[in-house]
């Protein structure tokens, strides 16, 4: 008898059910995220949140690289797994584990030789220089641990224990806040304590992952890995998109942030910085449903069980829609209680970024629809697709219209480039699940 989880009749129900923990983890690592820079511009000072904008493109590509590697890697294992190669799926997995190791300790290596250079070149202001290296240096040591937290949180999906990574999630994220809170103010350590903290909140996961993979007796653990090129390659190429996201990310934040120390100076910085972490805070309901739903679909095409791709991806359609429009009034109408979290609404930080968040909120009605593109056509295994649409939507749209936008528009122009790039996304993204529906049996005319 077949005691995989991810083979079974999936209904709408059993469906948010397995996700839900997933999106629950992921809004939790949004709010804690939240709380951090929080806790910076109310303990420390509004330079402080902006010079952790300004360094923010190098967690940005070591995000990247380790959801690279999680992704797909994750549509190979989930794969294997539904083809009963088991074996092969554990060589697999270790070795994925192995590579966002070496990857992580290179980073750190490189950036801590280099971190002066580094920070310069992300565009510091002499003003926010010292902020910038002071969390930068500690932030360096805890990198391989952010990718193997990275992977681990989606491999314990893939694992059918989805809870496991929601609990560790919640621990790491208590941690984080009660840490920062301790290093910031009784140690005294300013945005040192910050980066302390969730540094720390990174070996958690990181921690529980490797002790419970090494002594897992389930169908995913570790075992003796195989130095296996072409499974490193399909995985940073199936993976491509979710590293083009953020290393779009990385380039998009950086351009946000040079238009806006040119056009308001420091001020500007913080107002971006604000929108930018609001922004991923309400995104990570999408992205958590796309991550937990993401095995299932890899799963039945690994079975050719085109009846249960058929409704998950319905399912999943109702459920973007439904999210889109509550997010949407979620921003539109809790933007400025969002902002007030971290200025008080007599600043002038919180009048740039309040009136700018009424324009930004737009984008959420679009986005949704294309993070679950972007992912479903990863866990298809398709990298070519995904790779394809996220870097059209952030190198190509959204960078255009950063670069664009304000010359036109001056800073309503900076917030217009969101909502714009998102909008015309969406539009490539349905053509795409149009165009492919065919081709992996998910959708066809006479579904319900």
């Amino acid at each position: 008898m077949d005691d995989n989880i991810l083979d079974q009749k999936w209904s709408a129900g059993s469906l948010l059910r397995f996700a839900f923990p997933t999106i629950v983890m992921m809004i939790f690592m949004g709010l804690y995220t939240i709380v951090d820079t929080i806790f910076v511009a109310q303990l420390v000072n509004m330079d402080a949140l902006s010079s952790i904008n300004i360094v923010c493109p190098i967690l940005n590509i070591t995000v990247g690289l380790g959801t690279m590697i999680a992704a797909g890697g994750n549509a190979i294992v989930s794969r294997k797994m539904g083809a009963g190669e088991n074996q092969e799926a554990r060589e697999a997995f270790t070795l994925l584990i192995l590579t966002g190791a070496i990857i992580g300790f290179l980073i750190l290596l490189g950036g801590t030789t280099w971190i002066d250079k580094i920070v310069y070149a992300l565009g510091a202001s002499d003003l926010l220089f010292p902020y910038c290296k002071d969390y930068l240096s500690v932030l360096l040591l805890f990198i391989p641990a952010n990718i193997l937290q990275t992977l681990f949180s989606n491999l314990f999906v893939t694992a059918g224990k989805p809870g496991l990574g929601f609990g560790l999630s919640v621990l790491a994220g208590v941690a984080n806040i009660i840490l920062d809170y301790i290093f910031i103010v009784p140690c005294g350590l300013g945005i040192q304590g910050a980066a302390w903290g969730t540094g720390f909140g990174y070996l958690i996961p990181t921690a529980v992952g490797l002790v419970y993979f090494a002594r897992s007796k389930g169908t995913l653990s570790f075992t003796r890995p195989k130095l296996n090129w072409a499974v490193i390659r399909e995985s940073c190429f199936n993976g491509s998109s979710e590293m083009v996201g953020q290393l779009a990310t990385a380039v998009t934040t950086f351009l946000f942030n040079h238009t806006m120390m040119n056009l308001l100076g420091e001020v500007g910085v913080a107002a971006i910085t604000i929108t930018i972490y609001a922004q991923f805070l309400l995104n990570t309901l999408y992205i958590g449903f796309s991550i937990g739903i993401a095995p299932i679909i890899g799963f039945n095409y690994g079975k050719r069980n085109e009846v249960q791709q058929k409704q998950v991806f319905s399912i999943s359609m109702r459920f973007i829609a439904a999210a889109s429009i509550s997010i949407f009034a979620v921003s539109m109408f809790g933007g400025p209680c969002i902002v007030r979290l971290f200025t008080d609404e007599t600043s002038e930080v919180y009048r740039i970024t309040a009136n700018g968040f009424t324009i930004f909120s737009y984008s959420f009605l679009f986005c949704g629809l294309n993070n679950f593109t972007s992912a479903m056509f990863t866990a298809l295994s398709n990298g070519k697709v995904s790779a394809l649409l996220s870097f059209l939507r952030t190198f190509g749209l959204l960078a255009g219209g950063i670069l664009l936008l304000p010359h036109i528009w001056g800073i309503t122009g900076v917030w217009l480039a969101v909502p714009a790039a998102e909008g015309i996304m969406f539009v490539v993204s349905a053509a795409c699940l149009v165009h492919h529906r065919k081709q992996y049996s998910y959708y066809s005319r006479s579904q319900k």
